[in-house]
């Protein structure tokens, strides 16, 4: 039902997406780092919920909300750009942390860690449009059901992120030692990570609202 050209395709833009710096790998980083991998896991699996949550709504059509009444998408928009500003102040100011730097951080439940991972997620705007946008283009309306296409290259996306924030998870404490011992590494993987997110929130802000369609 769904060919092999839109599964690579989805895969490729699933890898890119999950490979730039966001809200999601600051929490899933600094969460295991800070608690072990395990929190981190834990976390995790919060963050998948919520990209099932997305992908449910955007298939159903309940997301399309999104391009019929523009205000919600806008102030959805401007909420994201803002956290994603705050968090590259954060990690820009003087005295301020890179990703893999290790923190203070209160130890928290598991039903908590669960809980922050599906907000943080729920939180990001741009994961409601991507399954909007992006899933679409690669669905075939000649080759039968659309919803069924849609979830499977909903879990396409899902798999993607979730093998390679697996993995960053279990790293991450490896990566904080390596730059640990290495002061001038550190400082401008802080810069180059807080450059990145401040961009993408400036992007974010002054990006014009989708189109509502007919």
């Amino acid at each position: 039902m769904v060919s092999w050209a839109a599964v690579i395709g989805m895969s490729l833009v699933a890898l890119g997406m999950v490979l730039t710096p966001g809200p999601n790998m600051i929490y899933l980083v600094s969460r295991s780092i800070s608690q072990g991998w395990r929190a981190g896991m834990i976390s995790l699996g919060g963050t998948m919920v919520g990209f099932v949550v997305y992908m449910t709504l955007a298939n159903i059509g309940v997301a399309a909300v999104f391009l019929v009444v523009p205000w919600l998408y806008i102030a959805l928009k401007f909420a994201g750009a803002a956290y994603l500003l705050w968090l590259a102040w954060k990690t820009l100011r003087p005295g301020g942390l890179s990703v893999f730097e290790p923190s203070a951080l209160a130890r928290d439940s598991r039903g908590r860690l669960f809980r922050m991972g599906l907000l943080t997620n729920l939180l990001n705007p741009k994961a409601a449009i991507m399954y909007l946008a992006l899933i679409p283009q690669f669905i075939d309306t000649s080759a039968g059901n659309v919803m069924l296409q849609g979830f499977l290259l909903g879990g396409v996306q899902i798999t993607v992120s979730l093998v390679v924030n697996a993995l960053l998870i279990v790293a991450a404490g490896g990566i904080a030692v390596f730059l640990g011992s290495r002061p001038t590494w550190i400082r401008w993987q802080r810069r180059i990570t807080g450059t990145l997110l401040g961009a993408v929130g400036v992007k974010l802000a002054i990006d014009a609202p989708a189109p509502a369609s007919a």
